[in-house]
C-alpha cells in the first residue's frame, strides 16, 4: 500500500487509511512505534498490555515495600 508523505503544520506525515485503523484497532492519539533498518522502516503498534503493567507495579510496590527506609532516608 502506498501512501504520501504530507505537511502537517511545521512537520511531516502519513495519513493511514480508515481500513487500516479499524483493522488494527487504532485512533488518534494512539502511539506507534517507528523503527529504522537497512530495509527501511517500520511502523507498529504500541498497545499496552495491562497484565505486563500489573506485574512491574507490583515488583516496584514490593521494592518500595523492601527499602523504604533508604528510600525516606534519601528523600530528605
Amino acid at each position: 500500500m502506498n501512501v504520501t508523505l504530507r505537511k502537517i503544520g511545521n512537520s511531516e506525515g502519513v495519513i493511514l487509511p480508515k481500513d487500516v485503523l479499524d483493522r488494527h484497532n487504532l485512533k488518534a492519539g494512539d502511539q506507534l512505534v517507528l523503527t529504522e533498518d537497512a530495509d527501511g522502516l517500520t511502523l507498529r503498534a504500541l498497545h499496552d498490555d495491562p497484565e505486563a503493567f500489573e506485574k512491574k507495579m507490583q515488583i516496584a510496590r514490593e521494592r518500595m515495600k523492601k527499602y523504604e527506609t533508604a528510600y525516606r532516608a534519601l528523600a530528605k
